[in-house]
């Protein structure tokens, strides 16, 4: 006879459980040598960025082909391994094919890389090169939000029905990688849960824990966005749009699980707001805004400064003043 699903979920974060003795997935014991990849085999193999080094928190660089977190064989061969098949499958369709994969899937997927970073950070702070300033154990107000996406982030080996909410907001955006063949880079914030990728003309664009808000409040935006092959300077520009909403957003989900009958063969999660009294985002501030699109916009030598000529109204390279789409958008000259 089959073997009952096991549908008790594991919390890392009671007791603050890390190791490298632990499954990341399961918390099983396991051997040293019982790891994976954060970032997956073939996604390095593909895009050839595995001996690329990657800054922690703590000042210390490590390759991408070395970051990596305990999982015991289980776990690996019936959580991940399935995923991972999904999302190469689709990676290859391209921009397509990463719109059509289930988008619990594609959360998945960018979850368990998101994560991966995450517990990394939390083993280092055990013994960091540079103690950093700010550092992830010592903030209760962010341990809740790791410990609500991890919460969430188990669907990856229980069986899990997500009721009437989806936990990220995810987006696709099809560059013109003749304009720039970039073929990976990656971005994240812990603090705000943002993550991106660029996969040669695919970026993909995600905020991890906020039940899709950030995807309702750009819906217009991303209506016309979604149809159109952005320029790499505009698709910069979206990312930017899409991390500030993530600074600006001032509420947290929260996930509780329903009872489980024996008979249940999955479990269901329902979601709600840590304080329905709260504004769901804070205030715009172009100022703010400048900065982080001068950041995206580094390579490209656009200033805050340029950005802010006109205080009242941020420069755009994706719309006009009149909110009319840029098709060929002129790159300012650098000052």
């Amino acid at each position: 006879m089959p073997q009952p699903q096991d549908l008790t979920l594991f919390d890392p974060f009671d007791g603050m459980r890390f190791g490298r003795h632990l499954c990341f997935l399961c918390g099983t014991t396991i051997a040293p040598e019982q790891q994976t990849t954060v970032f997956p085999d073939w996604l390095m193999e593909q895009y050839g960025f595995g001996q690329q080094a990657l800054l922690l928190l703590d000042q210390s660089q490590v390759a991408y082909q070395d970051l990596k977190i305990p999982c015991c064989a289980n776990c690996q061969t019936n959580a991940l391994a399935p995923v991972e098949e999904q999302v190469q499958k689709a990676v290859l369709k391209g921009v397509a094919g990463l719109r059509a994969l289930d988008e619990k899937v594609l959360f998945q997927w960018l979850g368990k890389m998101f994560y991966g970073t995450l517990i990394t950070e939390l083993i280092k702070e055990q013994d960091p090169l540079v103690r950093p300033e700010y550092a992830v154990s010592e903030q209760p107000k962010m341990l809740m939000k790791f410990q609500a996406f991890y919460r969430v982030l188990q669907s990856l080996r229980v069986p899990m029905v997500f009721a009437d909410f989806v936990p990220a907001s995810v987006f696709i955006v099809d560059v013109d990688a003749s304009a720039e063949p970039n073929r990976f880079e990656f971005r994240d914030e812990l603090s705000t849960m943002m993550f991106s990728l660029r996969l040669d003309n695919a970026l993909i664009i995600c905020c991890l824990l906020d039940n899709a808000m950030i995807k309702d409040a750009l819906r217009r935006v991303w209506a016309v966005l979604e149809t159109k092959t952005l320029q790499p300077i505009q698709a910069a520009e979206f990312s930017a749009r899409v991390f500030y909403a993530g600074y600006l957003l001032n509420v947290v989900p929260d996930y509780l699980l329903r009872s489980v009958k024996p008979q249940d063969t999955h479990v269901v999660m329902d979601t709600l707001i840590d304080d329905v009294t709260n504004v769901i985002f804070n205030a715009w501030d172009s100022s703010a805004y400048a900065k982080l699109l001068a950041l995206s916009w580094a390579k490209w030598g656009i200033s805050a400064a340029q950005i802010l000529q006109d205080p009242t109204e941020p420069l755009s390279l994706l719309f006009t003043p009149e909110g009319e789409f840029i098709a060929f958008p002129k790159i300012p000259e650098v000052k």
